[in-house]
This record gives structure tokens, C-alpha cells and sequence, in this order.
């Protein structure tokens, strides 16, 4: 087994990343089965992730960044079977570990290297495979808005998505799209937004899908009617908190795939990367990739996985 750490470099300010590469390098001092690789453009860590992917031998990937270093590198070696994905925090959110209660063992290079493979699942968006979730609307314009704060001095993913928010009121907050649920008759709806998901948190911390499992072989839907702009920061201290389900302008259920068209192309968020499309479908993978749980994760987690080990 070889171990590469993809690095983002500027991730979350840049502020852990020189740490990890110190317990890399005391953890492999007398080893050489490992790769530090630091990214300096955009694509760089897909294109090393698919590389090592394309080897044949069997290699453990850590994206070391936040969502978008993730997002890359997951890109990059969805079908191939030698491959685990690994990930360690460095970013402003790092939502989809979240899931997990306790993250503080994806940070630590012993726990991850003697960890264990699983499967999760994953989410494909037309020709994008996403870890976490994605969602069209006003929260995909908040998305995309977000990168405006984070480099800001002091402000957090949280602070960075309220900010975002902000600055989305000043516009339209809905959109109108034609949308279906695992192959249904199309609806016409005005959304505030919609949400697909494959883990609860997104956003800075919004725990848009309250019951969604990475391991349990389905998605989580939400789909929120557009309300009034007088309404939204009561439905977002609920929505932070997981309790929107409650709300009449609000559905959440379970599904395999979720699609929509527009008439015009709307920005659409893919693990917190923004494109704009006329058209998307996100469909489940269920065991899409081999997640790397660190040791301890492994341990508190396995009798509940829905899922049994890679062998």
C-alpha cells in the first residue's frame, strides 16, 4: 500500500497544513510507501489523484484541504478499485465529516494510516461525482458568494455562509425549475432551494438533511418552497439546527436520484464547487468509493455502518 497527501496549501488559511506535513514525515521516517504532493493551481490535485489512480497499485489518497480538495481528488478516482480516499481536515468547514460527531481523528496521521476502508456512498452530478451534497437556488448563489468572506481575517465557514446570506437578500432568493424525484413526472416549482444529500451538514455547519448516512445505500431530498425574504431568518435558525421538517413550506424524504431543468442556466453547488446549468441530474452510487475511517472512527462507528468492510 502507498500513501499520497494531496495538500492544498491555502485551504483554510493555510494555517495546518505545515503540521501535517511534520507528522507525515516523523510517521514515514523510515519508510518510503509515501507521497507529500502540494497543489498550486486549480485541478492539480484531480490530476494527481487520477494519476495515482491509473498506477494499478494499491494507494491510499488523503486529500488534505477542505471541500474542494476533496471534491478534486474524489473526481479523480471514482472507478477505480485500488484506491481508498482519505480525508484530512484543513479547510474552513469540512462539512461531511461532521457526520462523524468527533473529528479529531482524521487529523491524526496514526489513527488514519492504520484506519480501515469502507464503502460510502457518493452522488453523481451529470458528469461531477460529489461526496457530501448538492443543491440548486438561493443556498447554491450563498455557495457561491461564500468564497467572497472566507478569505476574510476572523470569519469562519459559519460566519462566511450568514455573510453570504446577506448579500443574497439584496437579489432574487428563489428559482423556478422543473423537478423530479426518482424518475417522476416533472413539478414546476419555486424553490428557495433544493437540496440532495448524502451526509447531514453543508454550508458551514446547516444541517439541511437531519437522517442522511453516507452508508446507508440512499440520498436525502429537501426541497424548500420560496418564501418571503421577511421569513428566512427564522427559517434558517431552524434550518441550522436540523429542525426545519416541521415547517409546512418545507419536504424532506429519501430517494435514488433527484433531476431538474431551468429555462435559463442557475448556479448549481457540487460540494461547495459552483457551476451554472440548465440541467442536472444527481443520482446515488451506493458504494461508490472506499472510505478510509480512522482507527478509533472505525471502532465507535462499525456496528451501526449499514455497509461490511472492503476485503
Amino acid at each position: 500500500m502507498k500513501y499520497l497527501f494531496v495538500i492544498n496549501p491555502v485551504a483554510g488559511k493555510g494555517n495546518k497544513q505545515q503540521g501535517i506535513i511534520d507528522s507525515v514525515n516523523r510517521y514515514f521516517a523510515d519508510r518510503q510507501d509515501f507521497e507529500i504532493y502540494l497543489t498550486s493551481a486549480a485541478g492539480d490535485a484531480r490530476k494527481k489523484a487520477k494519476a495515482a489512480a491509473e498506477s494499478g497499485e494499491e494507494v491510499t489518497i488523503f486529500a488534505c484541504g477542505g471541500e474542494g480538495t476533496v471534491f478534486e481528488v474524489l473526481n479523480g478516482i471514482v472507478g477505480y478499485e485500488n484506491v481508498r480516499l482519505g480525508v484530512i481536515p484543513c479547510g474552513s468547514a469540512n462539512d461531511f465529516l461532521k457526520y462523524f460527531k468527533d473529528s479529531a481523528p482524521f487529523s491524526d496521521i496514526t489513527e488514519q494510516i492504520e484506519g480501515t476502508a469502507v464503502p460510502a456512498d457518493i452522488i453523481k452530478a451529470n458528469d461531477y461525482y460529489c461526496l457530501n451534497g448538492c443543491s440548486v437556488g438561493m443556498d447554491a448563489v450563498v455557495a457561491r458568494d461564500m468564497s467572497i468572506f472566507k478569505g476574510w481575517r476572523g470569519v469562519s465557514g459559519s460566519m462566511a455562509y450568514k455573510l453570504a446570506v446577506v448579500k443574497t437578500f439584496f437579489g432574487k432568493i428563489g428559482v423556478n425549475i422543473n423537478l423530479s424525484v426518482d424518475n417522476g413526472i416533472p413539478v414546476k416549482k419555486d424553490c428557495l432551494f433544493a437540496v440532495i444529500a448524502n451526509a447531514p451538514y453543508y454550508g458551514g455547519g446547516y444541517k439541511s438533511a437531519p437522517d442522511a448516512d453516507p452508508f446507508d445505500g440512499q440520498l436525502d431530498f429537501t426541497s424548500v418552497k420560496t418564501i418571503s425574504k421577511l421569513k428566512v431568518p427564522k427559517f434558517l435558525s431552524l434550518y441550522e439546527n436540523g429542525l426545519h421538517g416541521k415547517l409546512d413550506y418545507c419536504t424532506l424524504s429519501r430517494c435514488e436520484s433527484m433531476e431538474f431543468t431551468a429555462d435559463e442556466p442557475v448556479p448549481v453547488n457540487l460540494d461547495g464547487e459552483i457551476i451554472e446549468s440548465k440541467h442536472m441530474r444527481f443520482s446515488l452510487i451506493s458504494g461508490g468509493i472506499r472510505f478510509n475511517l480512522p482507527r478509533s472512527v472505525y471502532q465507535n462507528v462499525k456496528k451501526s455502518l449499514k455497509v461490511f468492510d472492503f476485503t
